[in-house]
């Protein structure tokens, strides 16, 4: 993949992932080692997060037309080795969530994904991206609601586990809100 052609996406907004049934087999153990892989980097590049679930979801029968998304990605990743996190020293200690969702976008479930991050000041601390819904909702605004209970969820959990904390005085963190 060294001299591969880089890309400027994760993924197309035209492709849309299914069992394809019809399509080529592959070999199961080299994709599921491509999504491995893929999976361990998410963890400081949430911008692929997304496609590679998309990818992993067909990891117990893959085609061909998976390999290919699993290697377009692989691209992508050739193209953005010089983006990263970044986390300024002297950062307010505000607690921000933001979230987002789809309705419906399974085509095979008719359930949504939805998507959260979560900042404390301007630091990225966490992120929950392309988790598919339990249930599927009846609207667009039910399946936002969805994705911001998680939120929500999230933000009264981290701003717990901040509240234990001592600060640097010694003293519990109050400036949480």
């Amino acid at each position: 993949m060294k001299n591969a052609k880089h890309m400027a996406t994760p993924m197309s907004t035209t492709c849309y992932l299914d069992k394809d049934e019809t399509g080529k087999s592959i070999d199961i153990t080299q994709y599921r080692g491509m999504i491995g892989s893929l999976l361990y980097l998410s963890a400081s590049r949430p911008h692929i997060m997304f496609s590679m679930c998309m990818c992993a979801r067909f990891q117990s029968n893959p085609k061909q037309s998976h390999l290919s998304a699993v290697k377009r990605i692989e691209r992508y990743l050739l193209s953005t080795m010089n983006i990263s996190l970044w986390y300024p020293k002297n950062s307010t200690c505000n607690l921000i969530g933001y979230s987002d969702s789809d309705f419906a976008g399974s085509k095979t479930d008719r359930k949504g994904t939805s998507g959260t991050c979560h900042f404390i000041g301007s630091a990225l601390v966490s992120w929950h991206s392309s988790k598919k819904h339990n249930s599927v909702a009846l609207s667009t605004i039910e399946a936002e609601y969805i994705s911001a209970g998680s939120c929500c969820a999230q933000i009264l959990w981290m701003k717990q586990q901040l509240l234990k904390r001592p600060c640097s005085k010694g003293r519990l963190c109050s400036r949480i809100r």
